[in-house]
C-alpha cells in the first residue's frame, strides 16, 4: 500500500514538473512572438504613407481615437436658431377669435451643431439648422451662451457660416477629403438630442453618393450639389453641422444626413466633403454669396445601356448629352456624346464626382479635363462661367449695400416672378431690419409695386423716388401669397 502511495507521489511530482517546463517554454515563445510583433508593427508604422493631408496618418494599426475627440468636441458647438412658422386661417378657432383670428406666426425652435473653423469665431454649420432663423444662440462645449450672426448660407450645398464676437477659440483644422479612402476610419462629433459632445466612430462606406435629399428649384435659383462622403458612424437628429473628422481630429466632412425609415440612426450617415465645404465657407465670407462654376453642359452617367448603343470602350467617365445657352463647354471645342474622364487629373466616372470637382471652382478658373470622343482621348481647358454664360464674380456684400434703404434690403424682381405674381413690376423687401419700414408694419418679402401711384420698376427706381420725396407718401404693394398693403410713412 505505502509502494503505490509512493509511485502515485513520483507520477503526480513528475508530471507537474513536466507540466511548468512546457507553460514556461510557451510563455517564452509567446513573449519572443510579442516582441517580434512589435518590431514589425513599429517598422510597419515608420514606413507607413500619408493617408490623407500630409500631416496626419490615418492610421490601421494604432486605433488610438482619444486626441482627436479632446481636440474635436471643445471645436465643437451646440445651435438653437428661432425661427416663425405661419399658420393659416382654422375656421373652428376663428370661430371664437374672430375672421382670421388664427392666423399668424409662432415661434419655433430648431436645435443642431457647428464647427469652430477659426480661433475668432467662426462656425461652420448646416443651411437647414438656421433656415429662417430670426436669432441664433451658440453654446460652446464649457458651457457658455453667445448669440451668433448668420454671415451667409448656400442652400446649394446646405451649408451657412456663421460668426460669434469671441477670441482664442479652439477650432477644428480642414482635411483633404480628397484624400479619404474607402474603409478609413473618421468620427462624427456632434449634439444628436441635445446631448452635448457626443463622439461616435465607424469607417468611411462609400464616396460621392448623391441621395437626393437637396432639392431642387429653379424660381429660387437652387441646383443643388450632392456628393456625401457616407459613414457607419452613429449620427441622429441634432448631428447636423457636426464634424466628421480623422484619427489626428482633421476636419474632413460636415455631418449631414441620415438613411433611417424611423427619424434615427439605423445604419449609415452622410457628410459633406471639406474641400466642398471650405471652398463654400470661403465664399460667403469673401462675397456674401457662392460663387457657382459652370461647364455648360448636361450630363449623366454611363451605363451599359448607352455604352453598347454609343459603342463607348467602358462606362468609366461622365457622359456630355447637351449643352446650355452660352456654355463654356462648346467653346472648348467639347461635343455631344464625348464622355470626361477626369477633371484636374481627378478621376470622375459617375454625376455627383464631376459636380465635386467642379463645385471646387469658381468662374472665371481655368480647368483641364480628358476628353474621351469618337475618335480619340484629349486633354482640354474649359474656363468656367457662372449661371449668366460669363465669367464675373458676384459680390453680394457690395450689391447688398448699394441696395438697403431706411432698414430693408431691397432685391428686383424677375420676369418669372412677375408672371407668377400677376404683376407688372415691383420690388421685394427681401430683409427688414430696423427703420422706418419696419416701424410702419411692413414685414419681410412684401412687394412694392407703386410710390404715390408711381410704378416701380427696380431698386434704383425705387431708391431715387424715396430719395426726392418729402413729407408722407403712400407705398402700395402685396405680399408673395397676393395679399394686398396699403403704408403711408413719412419722410
Amino acid at each position: 500500500m505505502k509502494q503505490a502511495i509512493l509511485i502515485f507521489t513520483a507520477i503526480l511530482i513528475g508530471g507537474s514538473l513536466t507540466y511548468l517546463t512546457i507553460d514556461n517554454r510557451n510563455q517564452s515563445d509567446i513573449t519572443k512572438n510579442i516582441k517580434e510583433n512589435n518590431t514589425i508593427t513599429k517598422k510597419d508604422r515608420s514606413s507607413t504613407k500619408t493617408i490623407l493631408a500630409s500631416n496626419h496618418i490615418n492610421n490601421p494599426y494604432n486605433l488610438d481615437f482619444t486626441n482627436a475627440a479632446e481636440k474635436t468636441v471643445n471645436a465643437v458647438v451646440h445651435i438653437k436658431s428661432e425661427y416663425l412658422q405661419s399658420y393659416n386661417s382654422d375656421p373652428l378657432l376663428d370661430y371664437f377669435w374672430g375672421p382670421q383670428g388664427s392666423r399668424g406666426h409662432r415661434p419655433q425652435i430648431a436645435t443642431g451643431s457647428g464647427v469652430i473653423i477659426s480661433e475668432d469665431g467662426y462656425i461652420v454649420t448646416n443651411n437647414h439648422v438656421i433656415d429662417d432663423a430670426s436669432n441664433v444662440l451658440i453654446t460652446l462645449n464649457d458651457g457658455r451662451e453667445l448669440s451668433a450672426k448668420i454671415i451667409g448660407s448656400d442652400p446649394n450645398t446646405d451649408l451657412a457660416l456663421l460668426k460669434i464676437d469671441e477670441k482664442n477659440l479652439l477650432f477644428t483644422e480642414f482635411g483633404n477629403s480628397d484624400d479619404l479612402k474607402l474603409g478609413d476610419w473618421v468620427l462624427a462629433v456632434g449634439n444628436p438630442f441635445n446631448l452635448t459632445s457626443t463622439v461616435t466612430a465607424g469607417i468611411v462606406s462609400a464616396k460621392s453618393r448623391n441621395i437626393n435629399i437637396l432639392r431642387s428649384n429653379s424660381r429660387d435659383n437652387i441646383f443643388p450639389l450632392e456628393s456625401f462622403i457616407q459613414t457607419d458612424a452613429a449620427v441622429n437628429s441634432g448631428n447636423s453641422g457636426g464634424a466628421l473628422v480623422t484619427p489626428d481630429g482633421y476636419l474632413v466632412g460636415i455631418n449631414t444626413a441620415i438613411a433611417s425609415k424611423t427619424g434615427s440612426y439605423s445604419g449609415y450617415s452622410f457628410a459633406i466633403p471639406s474641400n466642398i465645404a471650405l471652398k463654400v465657407i470661403n465664399d460667403l465670407k469673401n462675397y456674401g454669396v457662392v460663387q457657382r462654376a459652370f461647364i455648360g453642359i448636361m450630363i449623366q452617367d454611363v451605363t451599359q445601356e448607352l455604352m453598347d448603343q454609343l459603342k463607348l470602350p467602358s462606362t468609366n467617365g461622365v457622359l456630355v448629352s447637351g449643352f446650355s445657352e452660352n456654355g463654356a463647354a462648346q467653346e472648348a471645342g467639347i461635343e455631344k456624346y464625348d464622355v470626361i474622364l477626369k477633371v484636374e487629373d481627378v478621376p470622375v466616372n459617375d454625376v455627383p464626382e464631376l459636380q465635386e470637382q467642379i463645385g471646387k471652382h469658381k468662374p472665371g478658373d481655368v480647368v483641364k479635363m480628358l476628353i474621351q470622343t469618337k475618335k480619340e482621348i484629349k486633354e482640354v481647358s474649359v474656363e468656367l462661367r457662372n449661371e449668366n454664360g460669363n465669367t464675373e464674380i458676384i459680390n453680394k456684400k457690395l450689391t447688398e449695400k448699394e441696395s438697403i434703404l431706411f432698414g430693408a434690403t431691397l432685391e428686383d424682381l424677375q420676369l418669372n416672378d412677375l408672371k407668377r405674381l400677376k404683376i407688372k413690376s415691383g420690388v421685394v423687401l427681401k430683409k427688414i431690419d430696423n427703420g422706418k419700414f419696419k416701424n410702419i408694419g411692413i414685414e419681410n418679402g412684401f412687394i412694392i409695386t407703386h410710390v404715390d401711384k408711381v410704378p416701380i420698376d427696380n431698386k434704383r427706381n425705387l431708391i431715387n423716388l424715396l430719395r426726392s420725396k418729402k413729407g408722407g407718401i403712400l407705398i402700395e404693394g402685396q405680399y408673395p401669397n397676393g395679399t394686398k398693403g396699403y403704408f403711408g410713412i413719412g419722410l
